[in-house]
């Protein structure tokens, strides 16, 4: 169970960096009042990236690794495990 908790917190650590950087991206070039060329915003026309697909999926990784902390937290407290 340890080992799947703690690939669980990693993976959920890089889906939620990889997102954000994503939609920091997207966000940069709409306040750059630029066409975003990468991620989900791609295309000729200046979108706002809080309405994309990204920024959802960011949201909802960030509070998915948030709950794979607080798991982790809890399980190493019911294991007597000192980080």
């Amino acid at each position: 169970m340890k080992k799947l908790i703690w690939t669980q917190f990693y993976l959920l650590l890089a889906g939620t960096l990889f997102a954000w950087f994503n939609f920091s991206i997207e966000f940069k070039d709409w306040i750059n009042n630029e066409a975003c060329t990468l991620g989900c915003s791609a295309g000729n026309e200046v979108v706002n990236p809080f309405i994309t697909p990204c920024f959802y999926g960011a949201i909802f990784f960030l509070l998915s690794f948030v709950l794979s902390c607080f798991i982790l937290r809890e399980f190493n407290k019911a294991n007597n495990i000192k980080q």
